[in-house]
């Protein structure tokens, strides 16, 4: 690895092409470039968001997260390589039950706002989500296997919990769309009403 990045200016690329880890050249616009672009900007808006204030567990999780999309960026990088291990997904499980335990419950769809850590939360769960239809993109035209998928299906829902959580970090709170069910809603019980839960969290 050391060698493979001693030159980093190596032109190679200035027709176009991408070396994979298995040596080959591909286009830049091809399928696993494009799936490696998009993990590899989610972990930079993961980057972005570790730079805010976070309870410690929260950015504990981050930071391993980082290693895991590295982890998976590897494997999009080497076709027929594992390089993703199932314990990666489980602990995007055990993270999801944890932290959507201690949240109400949704009374309607929220707005991608809040405090700035949430707000970065939630590009990253968008950025998580193109790398996913990305990699979907990908499965379509060649065998692979099911956990970049996952992994990255489990991560968008976990970012959107995440941010909700951080929201709440100084006595916040959701910022909700403004439907009229959410009006009748409030009328009808005021705020805190009951409705459906984690509603736009789960796709």
């Amino acid at each position: 690895m050391g060698n493979r990045l001693s030159q980093i200016a190596t032109r190679t690329g200035d027709d176009g092409s991408t070396g994979l880890g298995d040596n080959s050249r591909v286009s830049k616009a091809s399928g696993r470039p494009q799936a490696m672009g998009d993990v590899d900007e989610l972990n930079s808006h993961i980057g972005l968001l570790l730079c805010e204030p976070l309870p410690a567990d929260v950015r504990d999780l981050l930071v391993d997260v980082q290693h895991q999309l590295f982890n998976l960026g590897g494997e999009l990088s080497m076709p027929g390589y594992e390089l993703l291990k199932d314990d990666a997904l489980l602990q995007l499980d055990t993270a999801l039950a944890h932290y959507n335990a201690q949240l109400p419950r949704l009374a309607e769809f929220i707005l991608p706002a809040g405090t700035r850590a949430a707000a970065q939360s939630h590009v990253c769960r968008t950025v998580a989500r193109r790398a996913e239809r990305m990699v979907v993109a990908l499965e379509q035209g060649e065998a692979m296997r099911p956990a970049p998928r996952q992994y990255l299906n489990r991560l968008s829902d976990l970012l959107f919990v995440l941010a909700r959580v951080l929201n709440r970090v100084d006595g916040g709170d959701d910022v909700y769309w403004k439907s009229a069910r959410l009006a009748r809603m409030q009328a009808d019980d005021g705020p805190g009403g009951p409705g459906d839960s984690n509603i736009g969290a789960g796709r």
